[in-house]
């Protein structure tokens, strides 16, 4: 009796170590990007907006060579493998993975003007057409680099060594940010900084790669598992292509100057990396650390674990996530001054992201539940599924923007964004359910206390913040933040703790060790 309850504790304290590490890797990884975007927020709106299109390109494909598809493709069957099988696989796949990035970064390069002006921007575009084609041609290598960064991440995480691929990414700021400030402010060194932070992010994990033995030697030749993968990656060609037709859509939708300004792309740009912050460490990090678990299970056949692990991660994400979302809603204006380091600020930047933010802070917790459950999709190799409902996802967003949007403002792409988060959960759940049975009832009762709770932090944050001096400059907006949002999440845990709720418990042991 006593082994298996060792073994799951044993286990207990695996889980909880990686998810504390990779938590740690996210907030490095978030707050030194939030530095980098603030370096960026100092050029004018016409090189800021030109690179937020630019960049867009590189990932139009990131996601379905690198980190995406990679991650959740590659690791179900390498943990299915044995020592000999696992090692054939990494060189084979590394071996594809780079032929098909060079030759996409190439044709990249050489279809920058057609990509930029027929695709990306309006035909009556707010932003610079050709400082934008520059900028691509300059950031096209990092698709390769950061596909390379990927390979050592799936490596190291199917292993469950989350040490240095969390905090890979920070390195990629870091060298970035040192580009920008030891190099003048021009669009060539904004790309060039990019793309060489792509190729910190992929050197500082090649020690560990080493040290573990994970090392590949890429090889262009056949191989079973490989067509597994494939297999498993198909489908992400069409959750991808959804994805980055929502993106170009995005673009080419703020680019129209007869709609926005310029410096709304800007203001997307800051909206999104603060909400990707958030995502991140509240969301995203403790699904990652749990995937190769989650993995490991389906392999056994452990179908009850399975079940449990799920809904524990669903409980912790949305407990997390919940408040995450309300300060956001209540507070986006005060959290986006970070980036205003001077006085001179672009007001059309500020207000714009700050209403997209806010917007967004709605979506935070449906979105958390989908980013678990399409996980456990993954872990069992039910990727088509999973990829057909994002698909179809990602494209009625993009209806609901052009449907929203002119009526809302820019708190259309929040709004739209939350409605397809609630649908999307619900249809995951629905096949979840059918598959395996799933803890709705248990789920449901945790979302009727952690909803009101996190209403309430907002008010308690809101209520705050008419006593504070106005968001928009730096500092009164940060100070601003840091009370407001104190008051609101201390609001938020002592009702937490009144009604005995299990997480509080489990959040002050993970912060004690």
């Amino acid at each position: 009796m006593n082994a298996p309850t060792e073994k799951t504790a044993a286990l207990s304290r695996s889980a909880l170590r990686n998810t504390l590490i990779v938590m740690a890797g996210t907030l490095g990884s978030r707050l030194s990007g939030v530095v980098r975007q603030q370096i960026i927020n100092l050029f004018d709106d016409r090189l800021v907006d030109a690179f937020s299109a630019a960049s867009r390109v590189p990932n139009l494909f990131r996601e379905l060579l690198a980190e995406g598809a990679l991650v959740n493709s590659f690791i179900p069957v390498y943990k299915s493998l044995d020592a000999g099988e696992r090692r054939q696989l990494a060189r084979t796949f590394t071996g594809v993975l780079i032929a098909i990035n060079l030759l996409v970064v190439a044709l990249g390069i050489f279809a920058a003007p057609w990509i930029v002006q027929g695709v990306l921007l309006a035909s009556n575009s707010n932003i610079d057409a050709e400082l934008a084609i520059y900028i691509t041609r300059l950031v096209m290598p990092f698709l390769l680099l950061i596909s390379l960064s990927s390979i050592a991440m799936g490596l190291l995480n199917a292993d469950e060594h989350f040490r240095e691929s969390s905090f890979a990414p920070i390195a990629f700021n870091i060298a970035s940010i040192t580009m920008l400030l030891l190099l003048p402010k021009t669009a060539t060194w904004l790309g060039i900084g990019w793309t060489v932070g792509g190729l910190a992010q992929f050197l500082v994990q090649l020690p560990a790669l080493r040290r573990f033995g994970l090392l590949p030697t890429p090889r262009l030749r056949v191989n079973p598992a490989l067509l597994r993968v494939l297999i498993q990656m198909a489908p992400f060609a069409l959750t991808t292509s959804a994805r980055q037709f929502l993106n170009v859509f995005v673009t080419r939708f703020l680019s129209n100057a007869a709609l926005f300004p310029a410096g709304t792309a800007a203001g997307y740009m800051n909206a999104e990396a603060m909400f990707t912050m958030a995502n991140g460490l509240f969301v995203v990090s403790p699904a990652l650390a749990l995937f190769p678990r989650f993995a490991q299970l389906r392999a056994e056949g452990d179908w009850d674990a399975f079940r449990r692990l799920t809904l524990s991660l669903l409980r912790t994400v949305t407990f997390l996530a919940a408040p995450i979302g309300a300060l956001l809603v209540v507070l986006a204006p005060y959290a986006l001054s970070v980036f205003n380091l001077r006085s001179g600020f672009s007001p059309t930047r500020f207000v714009a992201g700050s209403e997209i933010l806010a917007g967004w802070g709605l979506a935070l917790l449906p979105w958390a539940i989908n980013t678990v459950l399409l996980r456990t999709f993954y872990a069992r190799e039910r990727t088509r599924e999973a990829v057909t409902i994002s698909a179809i996802s990602f494209c009625l967003e993009v209806g609901l923007y052009s449907l929203l949007t002119p009526r809302l403002g820019l708190y259309g792409f929040g709004v739209s964004t939350t409605i397809m988060g609630v649908l999307t959960g619900a249809a995951l759940i629905t096949l979840y359910q059918r598959q395996l049975g799933f803890p709705l009832r248990e789920l449901g009762r945790h979302l009727l206390r952690v909803i009101p709770l996190a209403a309430v932090a907002g008010l308690v944050a809101w209520a705050v913040t008419l006593m504070l001096p106005d968001p928009g400059r730096f500092v009164p907006g940060v100070l601003g933040f840091a009370v407001a949002s104190a008051c609101g999440l201390a609001a938020y845990l002592a009702l937490a703790v009144l009604l005995r709720m299990n997480e509080v418990g489990a959040l002050m042991r993970r912060l004690k060790r």
